[in-house]
């Protein structure tokens, strides 16, 4: 163990508190789930003034960025951002109007469903999420630093195995 894996972190010590109080329980799952947890949770915290700057919270950046990665015309309908989100169409339903608000996308009629709509991103929406996930990803790679690529790259292979135990389950 080197010294780096050696010093105790607030993970060990919730470990080393139920350990305590209750030896007859497997901890091992709670060491892996409570440091991905925290460090989720900790990266979602630098991220989120990184995306503010660009006028957009996180839950807004998801929305713009799905369109944006959906290619030219970017311009999907609601239900094919909540599915790609994994999102209730309530759920997207207040970011759309927050996004429109602000003039990041425009609904705009379907052409093939009179009853449908489609979603657009503006010129200004796809400026903003441009400089979002430039800016976002700078944060994570600054997270990912304290990783040689080696132990990165690991990582990744490790967590695309677990999420894939998940059979792209929806998340609520």
């Amino acid at each position: 163990m080197d010294s780096e894996q050696a010093e105790e972190d607030a993970v060990d010590r919730i470990i080393g508190q139920w350990s305590r109080e209750t030896p007859e329980l497997r901890l091992d799952a709670m060491e892996i789930f409570g440091r991905v947890h925290r460090v989720s949770r900790l990266t979602l915290q630098r991220l989120e003034p990184v995306y503010l700057a660009y006028g957009i919270g996180r839950a807004e950046f998801d929305v713009i960025a799905s369109i944006r990665r959906s290619g030219e015309p970017y311009t999907l309908s609601p239900k094919q951002i909540a599915a790609t989100l994994m999102l209730s169409s309530g759920g997207l339903t207040g970011r759309l109007d927050k996004l429109e608000r602000n003039g990041l996308v425009e609904r705009l009629p379907d052409p093939n469903d009179r009853r449908g709509l489609r979603v657009r991103l503006t010129d200004a929406g796809r400026e903003a999420v441009g400089k979002a996930v430039a800016a976002g990803l700078d944060v994570q790679h600054e997270v990912l630093d304290t990783l040689t690529p080696t132990e990165q790259e690991t990582l990744a292979g490790l967590l695309r195995k677990l999420h894939k135990g998940f059979h792209d389950e929806p998340i609520a």
